[in-house]
C-alpha cells in the first residue's frame, strides 16, 4: 500500500507498465466533471470508477482484495479513512472470491487505518486488503483499475 500525493506520483511509473498512464489520466482530465460510474482508459485494462457516496463508520465497512487490477484510489473530496491489512493475514473470508467482479471480502479487522484527505491516493496492490469509504460527510473519489498482467 502506498500512501502519497498525485503531485509525485511520477515515482511510481516504474513499479508498473501502465502506472504512467494510470497517473497520467489523472492529471490530464477533469475529475470534477466526470460523473459517477466507469469510464474507459485503455479496455480492460485500465479503466477508472468515479464514486461519491456518504462515507461509513469504520463497523460497517468490510476489507476487500482483488486478483487481476491494482487500485489508485485518488480522493476529489472529504476524507477517505480506509482500512488496510495484508491480504495474506486475513483469515476470515465473509465471501468467496467472485471472479467476475474481481472481488473477495473479509470479516477480519484492518490492522491500521489511512486518513487520506482530498488530493491524495492510496495504491493498492492484489497483497492489500482494503476498507475504503470509511468517513463523514460525502466522499467523491475516482479508482483507477489496472490490470495486474498489462
Amino acid at each position: 500500500m502506498i500512501l502519497d500525493t498525485l503531485a509525485r506520483s511520477g515515482r511510481y511509473h516504474a513499479l508498473h507498465p501502465l502506472f504512467a498512464q494510470a497517473f497520467g489520466f489523472l492529471r490530464a482530465t477533469d475529475l470534477d466533471a466526470l460523473e459517477p460510474g466507469r469510464h474507459a482508459i485503455d479496455g480492460e485494462r485500465l479503466f477508472a470508477i468515479v464514486e461519491a457516496c456518504p462515507g461509513r463508520a469504520r463497523a460497517d465497512a468490510k476489507l476487500e482484495s482483488h486478483r487481476r487490477y491494482i487500485d489508485i484510489q485518488l480522493v476529489l473530496e472529504g476524507v477517505d479513512e480506509m482500512g488496510w491489512r495484508p491480504t495474506a493475514a486475513c483469515v476470515d473470508p465473509a465471501t468467496e472470491y467472485d471472479a467476475a467482479r474481481d472481488i473477495r471480502f473479509y470479516d477480519d479487522p484492518p490492522a491500521s487505518w489511512v486518513a487520506t484527505p482530498a488530493g491524495s491516493f492510496c495504491l493498492f496492490f492484489p497483497d492489500d486488503a482494503h476498507a475504503p469509504l470509511v468517513g463523514e460527510g460525502m466522499i467523491r473519489k475516482v479508482v483507477v483499475k489496472i490490470a495486474v498482467d498489462a
